[in-house]
């Protein structure tokens, strides 16, 4: 049976969806210490936790040097990353999360696993398990990295 809602509904559906998840994944942050974390935040903390120079979270990030370092230094001020020189090249300075910035991601992945749990008690475990699986066959593997370049953010 055809969908009774117009394609163009459908990207609005999941950035709809996308927004109440991380607007709650948040507000629950704040509520537990990390009150200035933004979604930009969460999204450059993961590629900084894989390590690497300024220029590799550009890359990552699909942004100049010049942008990566403005993210990172406004991380720097609240206290989620830090640089510190390289010990394979001197020239380049590596980019790492702090002790609070490890905190955070990890709290981020704790929530948001019992934020999926809580929308599977709304709409059922099978329901839950469907629209993960037919999301993932749809977006493709390695989502993360191709989601994040695509923003720049």
């Amino acid at each position: 049976m055809p969908s009774q809602r117009p394609g163009n509904a459908l990207p609005f559906l999941l950035l709809n969806a996308f927004r109440v998840l991380i607007d709650e994944l948040h507000a629950r942050l704040a509520e537990l210490g990390h009150p200035d974390l933004r979604p930009a935040h969460g999204i450059a903390m993961q590629m900084i936790s894989r390590g690497g120079s300024i220029s590799d979270l550009g890359r990552r990030l699909g942004v100049s040097k010049q942008a990566a370092s403005k993210t990172v230094t406004g991380l720097e001020k609240l206290g989620y990353a830090q640089r510190r020189p390289s010990l394979i090249d001197q020239r380049q300075t590596e980019v790492a999360l702090t002790p609070r910035g490890v905190e955070a991601l990890t709290l981020s992945g704790d929530i948001l696993n019992e934020l999926r749990d809580e929308w599977a008690a709304t709409v059922g475990d099978r329901e839950m398990s469907t629209v993960e699986d037919v999301l993932a066959r749809l977006g493709g593997p390695d989502s993360l990295d191709r989601f994040v370049g695509w923003l720049g953010a």
